[in-house]
């Protein structure tokens, strides 16, 4: 063997260097500097994937989505999700264009069993008169109105005798399923699944709805069953749901998180600022409890985009997208104005502030996410490869006319095409396990797509110049100057105004982006809460500039509705910008989130409309706008 002779000098050099410090010549006391490493990714310690997943997916586990004719497992839609093709529940052959990176499989925890338990001919159920009533339907090919029927049954807190609550045999069994699935799906590094259900607050048809996610594995969410609604185990109301997850974070060792969604069916019970569950003045209590265990909103799903609504941000001319905007969820109660500004993402962000101001904490400081909400068993979020909201909705001839969803009592009704192929949660996470993408969350360095898997990041700071919109790498940069998306900026250096830096990509496999603007609200010296929308990034800048108004051109549109296609011929395919706010006034309170357009793409009633060569009705919509929205960044005096 041979021994390599170092130079004493020469072996300084090269331990130094190794440490990464100043060295020193044998010979001399002259300093000289260590080079960098030539590698500029060395010591990067910031996340550096977005991950694409779907928190919110029911099964035949969930007493609707069976009734609606899912015969898919969690397994079969965890499998669906890591990109295998499945049989959905009416016999058509399924699967996504890429696999996802994560999933949550949220089937409803008021009555896990209860299909089984019903479809088995379960005596107990078969001699009560709705068992019974509901068995016959399902068996005679008419599940969907027994499925509105066990919906209404379950807001009224009617339902039969032998329904299974949580302690039951068929409740202990179905939600070990639920983990056994999880934990056989579960692959870090590769595909994520993640422990949940979903808390389903439904009192008069008003949806309050939660889904509770695990950070931990089987061997911790086994060690509780999940809160239900209903009396007298579970409870409607969402402080009894946050005393539930103190107690079982403390049983189980897992850290626990809750998301909402659906404001939009709320019928102004979301986002309360004076009363809340059940006529109780709003009080410190709540709204620290609040803010403590709901950091995401789930902001645009099938039922419905819950950004905002026109009538609320009427200067918006995107405002208009997706709305589901009739009623509350069962249809039992119309819709009236004054009760939008308590179920939509920004403006719960704008009474956030205030009740900021009032209370010490802002309730409503939560990140955004997307999930699809299906109740097929299938994440497909895909405009192309839409199967529906529930298994009755699944791809066929009559989806551009037929009714998904009406009260006969009232005579409100929610038609098929009127559901949005929607959406999906991005995470920025340093690897792909349970425990990277929960801290995301957590740290709400996330965002909201109606399903295009576009790359956005979003960092706000103090110091950010135009220089840095040329760097390729935005998060280097970003991370080292600013916070990124669900982070904080404070008390305003003097003489300045806060900068953003913001960068999107479109999918690889989709469409070019028209625009990415800034949504910001803020506080008044009256404490009066306003919103403005700045474009601040768009494509084809050399064919369009803002008028005199300050208005942006539309982009155009390329797509052929008979066709169903598009052309990326318009737009731009990534954008990048570094933008100070003009307005800005550091005694004033606000937040801002980015929104990134697509250009116009076929919408999934167009591919219904050339797949089964059908003519649709001139008030269903054949095209729209994908798009994604960040978490906010917040500046506080």
């Amino acid at each position: 063997m041979k021994f390599l002779r170092f130079q004493p000098s020469l072996l300084a050099v090269v331990v130094a260097a190794s440490l990464g410090s100043t060295v020193f010549a044998a010979d001399t006391t002259a300093p000289v500097a260590a080079k960098p490493p030539y590698s500029p990714y060395v010591n990067e310690d910031f996340p550096t994937r977005p991950l694409f997943g779907d928190t919110h997916v029911h099964t035949a586990f969930s007493m609707d989505a069976g009734a609606f004719g899912a015969r898919l497992s969690p397994a079969d839609a965890y499998r669906f999700g890591r990109g295998e093709q499945v049989t959905s529940s009416t016999g058509q052959p399924a699967k996504l264009s890429r696999p996802l990176d994560f999933m949550v499989i949220s089937d409803h925890s008021d009555g896990f069993g209860f299909f089984p338990t019903l479809m088995s001919g379960d005596p107990t159920l078969l001699a009560t008169p709705q068992g019974r009533k509901w068995y016959d339907l399902i068996k005679a090919g008419k599940g969907g109105e027994a499925a509105i029927d066990i919906i209404t049954s379950f807001g009224q807190n009617k339902l039969p005798d032998g329904f299974p609550l949580p302690g039951t045999p068929a409740y202990k069994s179905a939600w070990a399923q639920v983990i056994k699935a999880a934990e056989e799906a579960n692959d870090p590094g590769r595909f994520t699944a993640i422990i949940g259900y979903e808390w389903t607050s439904n009192e008069q048809g008003n949806n309050l709805h939660r889904n509770v996610l695990f950070r931990e594995g089987g061997e911790q969410a086994s060690k509780v069953e999940p809160y239900t609604t209903l009396p007298p185990l579970g409870s409607g109301n969402p402080e009894d749901l946050w005393k539930w997850l103190a107690e079982a974070e403390s049983k189980t060792g897992s850290q626990i998180l809750a998301i909402a969604h659906n404001g939009n069916l709320s019928n102004g019970r979301m986002f309360p600022t004076t009363e809340v569950y059940g006529g109780k003045k709003i009080d410190k209590a709540y709204i620290e409890t609040r803010a403590k265990w709901e950091k995401l909103y789930e902001v645009t799903q099938i039922k419905g985009d819950g950004e905002t609504n026109p009538a609320l941000s009427p200067t918006d001319e995107f405002a208009n997208f997706e709305r589901l905007d009739k009623s509350n969820l069962d249809a039992s109660q119309a819709k009236t104005p004054e009760m939008l500004q308590y179920e939509y993402a920004r403006e719960a962000l704008k009474n956030g502030l205030k009740l900021d101001k009032e209370f010490g904490t802002n309730p409503y400081k939560f990140g955004m996410i997307g999930s699809t909400d299906s109740h097929t068993g299938l994440a497909t979020a895909g405009e192309d490869n839409f199967f529906g909201k529930a298994s009755n909705m699944e791809p066929n001839p009559k989806r551009l006319t037929k009714d998904f969803f009406r009260n006969f009592k009232t005579g409100i009704g929610i038609k098929e095409w009127q559901l949005s192929s929607s959406g999906y949660a991005a995470v920025w996470a340093k690897e792909n396990t349970r425990a990277s993408i929960f801290d995301a969350m957590q740290r709400k360095e996330t965002y909201a797509t109606t399903g295009p898997r576009m790359t956005v990041r979003f960092f706000g700071g103090w110091d950010f110049t135009p220089d840095d919109a040329q760097d390729r790498m935005p998060a280097r940069v970003g991370y080292a100057k600013g916070v990124p998306m669900g982070g904080d900026l404070n008390n305003a250096p003097a003489g300045k105004s806060p900068t953003f830096l913001v960068a999107a990509m479109k999918d690889p496999m989709g469409a070019n982006l028209d625009r990415i603007q800034i949504i910001k609200g803020w506080l008044d010296s009256k404490g009066e809460a306003h919103e403005k929308i700045y474009d601040v990034s768009w494509g084809d800048a050399e064919r369009r500039q803002p008028g005199k108004d300050g208005q942006l051109p539309a982009v155009g549109s390329t797509v052929d509705v008979a066709n169903a296609s598009w052309t990326n011929t318009i737009g731009d395919s990534d954008l990048i910008t570094a933008w100070t706010d003009p307005d800005f006034d550091a005694r004033q309170s606000a937040f801002y989130y980015a929104r990134v357009l697509e250009i116009p793409t076929p919408r999934w009633t167009a591919y219904d409309a050339k797949y089964f060569a059908l003519k649709a009705d001139k008030d269903v919509p054949m095209q729209l706008q994908e798009r994604a929205y960040t978490s906010p960044i917040w500046y506080t005096p």
